[in-house]
């Protein structure tokens, strides 16, 4: 390791002294070597020998401290970056870089981390102006002293670009034109200033040759430029992050600048009431970027005729009035991060081609939008709180037939509203056309309704449904009008053995043998009949309801007869009924004639239930087998009344 150290530094010796000797007999290019230090001895007698140098060893991503203490942090034959800049070491820096005259190979220069007084600062950059830079960038420059008038020679310059980064000014008491007028009259095409807390700039005092003006974070306000007619050649001018308030002021600035193409008032707090003074804008402002400010509706009042490319992104935009202002020309807009609650139209921008709506409050984007903007080939709408309903279905299909136009889909489009599909992505959003279309909806309501009232039309009349209803209403009416007629009645009591229910055609029959039979003789039945037992001045129905209430039995005489007579169907109606609510079994059939199924009608569906479960006793023909007719049918009515009438039998005798 000794031996090493001991090489190198041998090695480092006979450099120098090779080049001190190569120095006193030719002259050393400084376009070819830079140097890193610079001799205190400097002939006092006037003449112009050559600076006695040594040549730097280092390349690029290297750093390495000079014996004036500044830092090479990039070191090739046309760049050259150095750091750490104080009063110490300026005159050597001033030095060095007055030996890069015009023609020299070396264009790029930068400065970082400077702190020097005012005039050491105006030397560098006179130094610099004749020298063969270009392209010339200085960051985090502390000025130390007085700021001071300084005569600026711009004269034989090859500069281009100056840029300049974290300037601060520790003189808090100066005249503001000594350091303005220095910058406004540069006689170069790119300036840029950042981040520096400047809170003016003058105009040119002169027709300027600046193409572009870089003032980005600062603490400029409206009075920029005002009323300056020396910036006719600026194309470009970005006054992003000041403190820029009024549109209309920003829009006279830029009138009487001629050539200007590219204005960037981005993150300011620019706002326009729409006061009726007309803005005035550079007819040649074909881009303009007012994004991240304060501006509402009124911005459409006031912006430049010819623009093509316009970003309002992140204002306070709810509404694009129509018809306020007609840009011909715009082709780009970007209104994304507004308040904005559906697609504007293209009335007002008939060659709008790309148009970004990202981050609004859009709901459901209007489906005719590519309508009427034919000319649009591509759509940012993405980011939107969807609401996912019919009204969107309309905008899915616009996508489909669009061919790709809709920027970020699907991933981009989602639904927010409801709840139940927040997530869902637009494209495997679907509803069926029934659900959408009310008046397809409403005819298939209307169409079901009327097929269901027919259906229901339909049972109630092949049911008898109707009939049922009354007789349940005259039943329920009757009962009623029993409670209050006999208040404090425990309960109905029987007074006869059956009721007979049976059709006028079939009465002889009745009369002559039933009656007879069961009313006569040993164990005589007590009978109610219609004809004899009904109480005069009361309904039929109240009647009918009364006897076979008061019956133990309901005997009923079937026959094609029976099943036509509209009472005997009451009858039924009602003793099915007393069936069912007590529990009893009291009905009696007797089937006087077959009756064919085709004759009995749809309402007598409890008959034919009827005479499918219960067993029925059937009229016989011949007469041996009657005797074993009526002992069946006294043994089915066999029942002791309570309140028997031992006269009963007598008097049918």
């Amino acid at each position: 390791m000794t031996q090493n150290t001991s090489f190198l530094r041998n090695f480092f010796l006979y450099k120098c002294l090779f080049a001190l000797t190569f120095w006193n007999h030719t002259s050393l290019s400084v376009e070819d070597e830079l140097f890193t230090s610079v001799s205190n001895n400097f002939p006092e007698d006037g003449s112009t020998q050559k600076i006695q140098s040594l040549p730097l060893l280092y390349t690029n991503s290297h750093q390495s401290k000079a014996n004036f203490d500044w830092v090479v942090i990039q070191n090739t034959t046309e760049s050259l970056s150095l750091s750490e800049i104080t009063n110490y070491n300026v005159k050597k820096l001033v030095t060095l870089l007055s030996n890069f005259r015009q023609g020299s190979r070396l264009q790029n220069l930068t400065l970082t981390n400077v702190s020097v007084d005012w005039n050491a600062l105006m030397e560098i950059f006179q130094t610099i102006w004749h020298s063969s830079i270009e392209y010339f960038n200085i960051n985090s420059v502390t000025q130390l002293s007085h700021i001071r008038s300084y005569v600026f020679d711009y004269s034989g310059t090859s500069m281009k670009a100056l840029t300049m980064k974290k300037i601060v000014i520790t003189d808090l008491y100066f005249i503001q034109d000594d350091l303005y007028t220095i910058f406004a009259d540069m006689n170069i095409a790119n300036m840029t200033i950042t981040d520096s807390e400047m809170i003016h700039m003058l105009c040119p005092s002169s027709k300027s040759p600046f193409r572009y003006l870089n003032f980005l974070k600062n603490d400029l306000t409206d009075f920029l430029f005002q009323k300056c007619d020396n910036l006719l050649q600026l194309e470009t001018l970005i006054l992003q992050k000041n403190k820029f308030e009024s549109l209309l002021k920003v829009s006279f600035m830029t009138s009487r600048m001629k050539s200007l193409k590219y204005l960037d008032m981005s993150n300011n707090l620019l706002r326009h009431n729409g006061a009726g003074v007309q803005c005035r804008w550079a007819e040649s402002l074909a881009e303009l970027d007012l994004s991240s400010n304060q501006l509402a509706d009124a911005v459409f009042e006031c912006l430049p005729a010819n623009v093509k490319k316009l970003s309002l992104q992140n204002n306070q935009i709810s509404n694009v009035p129509r018809g306020v202002a007609e840009l011909k020309s715009l082709e780009e807009l970007n209104l994304a991060s507004n308040r904005l609650a559906d697609l504007p139209g293209c009335s007002g921008f008939p060659s709008l081609q790309f148009l970004n709506m990202e981050m609004n409050s859009i709901l459901t984007p209007s489906a005719d939008f590519f309508q009427s903007c034919p000319r649009v080939r591509e759509l940012q709408a993405g980011h939107n709180p969807f609401k996912c309903s019919c009204e969107l279905q309309a905008f899915i299909r616009l996508e489909r037939q669009s061919g790709g136009k809709l920027f970020g889909w699907p991933a981009a489009y989602v639904c927010e509203y409801p709840e139940g599909l927040r997530g869902t992505e637009l494209k495997d959003f679907h509803l069926s056309q029934l659900a959408c279309n009310t008046t397809l909806l409403l005819v298939t309501a209307l169409l079901l309704t009327l097929v269901l009232v027919a259906a229901v039309a339909f049972l109630c009349i092949y049911l008898d449904v109707p009939w049922y209803v009354r007789m349940t209403w005259q039943w329920t009416q009757t009962k009623r009008r029993a409670r209050h007629e006999i208040p404090g009645d425990a309960g109905t009591v029987l007074q006869f053995h059956a009721f007979i229910s049976y059709s006028e055609r079939d009465s002889l029959w009745v009369k002559n043998e039933l009656i007879p039979n069961l009313e006569k003789g040993e164990g005589c039945v007590q009978l109610c009949q219609h004809e004899r037992d009904f109480i005069p001045g009361k309904s039929i129905v109240e009647n009918i309801i009364n006897c076979i209430e008061k019956s133990y039995k309901s005997i009923f005489v079937l026959s094609p007869n029976f099943v036509q007579s509209e009472w005997c169907h009451y009858e039924l109606y009602f003793a099915h009924h007393k069936l069912f609510s007590e529990n009893s079994n009291s009905l009696i059939l007797i089937l006087l004639e077959p009756i064919p199924p085709y004759l009995i009608p749809a309402r007598y569906h409890k008959l034919k239930a009827l005479m499918a479960k219960r067993t029925y006793l059937e009229w016989p023909k011949e007469r041996s087998k009657r005797a074993l007719f009526w002992a069946n049918l006294r043994a089915a009515i066999n029942i002791n009344l309570p309140a028997a009438d031992e006269n009963w039998c007598a008097e049918t005798d």
